[in-house]
């Protein structure tokens, strides 16, 4: 099976979800409930991409676009906490660029050994002993862990190379790079013979410069057209673009100065897609007439060589590959372009981690139907980590959400009791006049009075307890001794 250059990849990545926390008390001999000791879970794994000088291309994701990283532990009695979920390392090569679907850059991975997490790992839930508290001394229940994070990822990869030969199909781009470096594309006489883009090493006395041929660029490329739309993208980062201009070709309609404003044209199209502060266009350009060895093509080059310089103004080299002749020059000028460029370049801070913090969303309350929408980031993780079949689970869930101001912002949207209020994908019914937002009466373990017995409250207890969830009242005036009135008759 021949060789495939994968250098654009959508991946669907999934984030190990969270262990669940443990609900459990201490029991040993003399001592039946020695208080809770339910560990935490362990944390998810995370999705890392990392860049690395092993891998050339994207092929390997190409075939496995689905990831999921493993699961944290579920945490266990005696204070255990699980273990937490192993990373998935996804090793790409140097000069990935990681986006979104809709085209927002998350990281450019540039230099080896820096790396995203492209998805982080849900957060594993709390057992018993951590939810302890001075109203919950022994909760008899705990956290589910979080769902790690799922998104797509658009993952690219963008040549590295110093210097960038722009041509036609078959203008001797590849032959080109052969003869100034080491490396050995795959050369002939037909149209589109490179595939992918060829990268070599020039040794120019004690520097070096990295030099790329981009495949077969034809009119329309930045439309779609051959192989030119796929292949664009690795001229970004280039230094300096040489023009490799075949003088011997014998197609009709084709010439120096045509072709050369063909492919700028190309560039011009293709700019218009890049960031608003790609300078693609201002860099350094130099043309290269090849295959000059043919007689009646070193006839024309010497020919065109003034109008060129009069309409383009770039430095210009006639050289032959196949006789080596007019190289040396052209290597040397080369190196002193990049130089410059090098010396231009700000010096940028290396980052070997980049974590890609998800922009949290507020809590917000909108109209739903006949119900009401309740959205935020917060609410909604804590809606996945309950257990609804523990009603003091359940009671901690209101009192979470009464104390982070849900209650209030359904109140001033207008919702009405009995109203169905959604949140995180679970409907409720809600009731304002249950008691949210202060130390509960204890009872059973797995239990919660408030769910069993609200309407046994008086109405003008009930009222009060609303008024302290709203933060119209201070809850220590409200006091224990209250909230063990309402429920006792």
């Amino acid at each position: 099976m021949a060789n495939r250059f994968i250098d654009r990849v959508v991946l669907h990545l999934t984030a190990g979800n969270g262990g669940n926390g443990c609900s459990s008390v201490h029991r040993e001999k003399f001592k039946p409930l020695g208080g809770p000791d339910g560990g935490n879970g362990g944390h998810g794994g995370d999705i890392i991409l990392r860049a690395s000088t092993q891998v050339h291309t994207l092929l390997d994701l190409h075939f496995r676009p689905h990831l999921t990283a493993s699961r944290g532990a579920n945490g266990a009695g005696d204070h255990r906490n699980g273990a937490r979920g192993e990373d998935l390392i996804l090793e790409v090569p140097a000069g990935t660029v990681v986006s979104t679907t809709d085209g927002e850059v998350l990281a450019d991975l540039t230099d080896p050994g820096m790396s995203l997490i492209a998805a982080a790992g849900g957060h594993g839930g709390l057992g018993n002993a951590a939810l302890a508290s001075r109203a919950r001394k022994a909760p008899g229940f705990a956290l589910n862990g979080e769902p790690g994070e799922s998104l797509d990822v658009v993952v690219e990869l963008k040549s590295l190379a110093d210097v960038g030969l722009l041509g036609f199909p078959s203008a001797g781009k590849s032959s080109l790079v052969s003869v100034l470096s080491a490396a050995k594309p795959k050369i002939a006489d037909y149209p589109f013979t490179t595939l992918q883009p060829n990268l070599g090493v020039v040794n120019v006395g004690h520097d070096a410069f990295t030099i790329a041929d981009v495949p077969g660029l034809i009119p329309g490329a930045s439309e779609g057209k051959g192989l030119g739309l796929d292949f664009l993208r690795h001229i970004e980062r280039c230094a300096v673009l040489v023009h490799v201009v075949d003088v011997a070709t014998l197609e009709p309609g084709r010439d120096p100065v045509s072709d050369i404003e063909a492919l700028e044209k190309e560039l011009a199209a293709y700019r218009e897609i890049l960031p608003a502060d790609s300078d693609l266009l201002e860099r350094p350009r130099f043309i290269v007439l090849n295959k000059t060895d043919v007689p009646e093509a070193h006839d024309l080059a010497e020919f065109v060589i003034d109008e060129l310089k009069e309409k383009f103004g770039w430095p210009i080299f006639i050289i032959s590959t196949v006789a080596r002749k007019g190289l040396d020059p052209l290597r040397y000028a080369l190196m002193e372009a990049v130089n410059k460029r090098r010396q231009a370049e700000p010096k940028r801070k290396r980052v070997d981690t980049v974590l890609v913090k998800p922009q949290r969303n507020e809590t917000h309350v909108e109209r739903d139907g006949e119900g009401w929408l309740v959205t935020g980031d917060k609410v909604e993780r804590w809606v996945l980590q309950t257990d609804f079949e523990n009603d003091e689970a359940v009671g901690y869930l209101g009192d979470r959400f009464a104390k982070a101001g849900v209650e209030e912002l359904l109140y001033k949207a207008g919702a009405n009791a009995g109203d169905p209020v959604t949140i995180g994908g679970i409907t409720f019914e809600w009731d304002p006049l249950t008691a949210a937002g202060i130390d509960p009466v204890l009872t059973g373990r797995g239990t919660d009075i408030r769910l069993e017995q609200t309407g046994r409250a008086s109405a003008a207890e009930r009222k009060r307890a609303s008024q302290v969830r709203r933060g119209l009242i201070e809850a220590e005036d409200y006091g224990q001794e209250a909230d063990t009135e309402r429920w006792e008759g």
